[in-house]
């Protein structure tokens, strides 16, 4: 197939002497795929192996699809390989939904077997169609340019030779060179958002203009082109701005970002993001709402994303960070002490004083009757159904209530000391004491507690 070797040629997939591992379904696309490849091995002198991806999703039909495969590759020569994901639990773990746990299960997959039969390349068999397919896809869902330049023909060591051939091609090709194929009961659903857009919108539109699939792979072209540049002004910005990096947060330095011109911002968010493992699910609107943020937001600001992701202003630095909110354990009081509470890197400390000429306003620093009190007093997080009598408010609150009243932020409020005389609360370290426990005139003794933050 004369267009197969010019795509190959125009993104340099290939130069020859590659070893190549080609993912192999047993559908038309990926046999057609196999057999082109196979007819060029011998011009490019290139190894092939082929790899089957089970996802332990329709066992009735993949003992079938193996063995049509595995058949294949011996009437070529060619070594076959079989791997197994469980797409199921990964669901059930990761909270990802079947496509999107599928595809990264599949991928991880053909980096193992690549790196089995040591592969200079991975051949994947997405087509013309299936890259117009992910266009109006994405369109619908609203992305930005990136996605609108669609799937790329080269990324790193994979390749997609047919990504300019379209599906008419190539059962034209299969037809003539006599090559059967199998069919995945998956891909006839319509519940799947690729296969209503296959099968519904596909027709009409090219009823509007049967050149649509060239049409837009035409636009495609230029957009990735357009990217690729737009690209290197972005790495080039990204590594100026990072301030600190872990697999699930990424902290940037927010005054450079409040001025950026947004066709860069947004670039510059999106690659951010892509360089966490941990942040996931951010589509165009969520980094919208990133810009609002860093242009009208002010120190505290945060927004909640999905699947945990929370996107955090601070006075100089832009945090986005998927890292589970910090949850501090039980502690003792026993006064008078210093009490370091490391998952939230403050100390209390607690001394017994006589009463006071002047009562601290319970943030920082408090001072209480403590004839009632319960000795060791005991530091903890929060639990369900805390309540207490917050001082000068004068009746019973739900410490959840007060959380919010407060505007103490979600993924804050587990790192927030209760400090409690039994099962009362005596006060919210850093934000208010309880009524039952202020100094009246017939106070004797006092204890002074004070929260003391950062820097142990």
């Amino acid at each position: 197939m004369d267009s197969v070797s010019e795509t190959i040629g125009k993104h340099d997939m290939l130069c020859g002497r590659e070893t190549v591992l080609v993912a192999l379904s047993g559908g038309p696309d990926s046999v057609c795929l196999l057999s082109v490849l196979n007819k060029l091995k011998q011009e490019l002198s290139l190894t092939l192996h082929a790899v089957y991806v089970d996802h332990n999703l329709r066992p009735e039909e993949v003992p079938g699809e193996i063995a049509f495969c595995r058949d294949l590759c011996i009437g070529m020569g060619i070594n076959f390989i079989v791997r197994s994901i469980d797409v199921k639990s990964s669901v059930a773990e990761s909270g990802m939904n079947k496509q999107e746990a599928a595809r990264e299960l599949r991928y991880r997959a053909f980096d193992e077997a690549c790196f089995e039969v040591n592969a200079d390349r991975i051949a994947l068999a997405h087509n013309a169609d299936d890259q117009v397919e992910t266009v109006v896809m994405r369109l619908l869902r609203g992305s930005g340019t990136k996605g609108l330049a669609g799937i790329p023909a080269v990324r790193k060591n994979i390749i997609r030779p047919l990504i300019e051939t379209e599906r008419f091609a190539i059962e034209k090709y299969l037809a003539s060179e006599g090559l059967t194929f199998v069919t995945d009961s998956s891909n006839l659903k319509t519940d799947y958002f690729r296969n209503r857009i296959r099968r519904s919108l596909m027709p009409l539109l090219r009823d509007i203009n049967p050149s649509v699939c060239r049409t837009i792979t035409h636009t495609t072209s230029v957009l990735q082109e357009e990217e690729r540049y737009f690209g290197i002004i972005v790495t080039k910005t990204l590594m100026k701005l990072i301030s600190r990096k872990k697999p699930d947060r990424i902290e940037l330095f927010i005054s450079p970002l409040e001025s950026m011109e947004k066709v860069i911002l947004r670039r510059l968010l999106r690659r951010a993001v892509d360089e966490t493992r941990g942040i996931r699910g951010i589509g165009f609107d969520h980094i919208e709402d990133i810009i609002k943020l860093i242009r009208k937001g002010v120190s505290g600001d945060r927004i909640y994303l999905p699947k945990g992701v929370r996107v955090i202003r601070e006075y100089s630095l832009l945090v986005l960070t998927a890292e589970t909110p910090v949850r501090i354990n039980r502690y003792e009081i026993s006064p008078p002490c210093d009490v370091l509470i490391r998952e939230a890197g403050v100390v209390i400390r607690a001394t017994f004083e006589d009463r006071p000429a002047c009562i601290p306003d319970g943030t920082d620093a408090v001072v209480l009757d403590c004839g009632a009190m319960q000795f060791p007093l005991l530091i903890r997080p929060r639990e369900e159904g805390d309540f207490f009598y917050p001082l000068g408010f004068g009746r019973r609150k739900k410490l959840q209530d007060f959380f919010v009243d407060a505007k103490v932020p979600r993924d804050e409020r587990d790192r927030v000391p209760v400090i409690c005389s039994g099962n009362e609360i005596v006060w919210i370290a850093g934000y208010r004491a309880d009524e039952r426990f202020r100094v009246a005139e017939k106070t004797e003794k006092t204890l002074k507690l004070v929260i003391l933050k950062g820097g142990f």
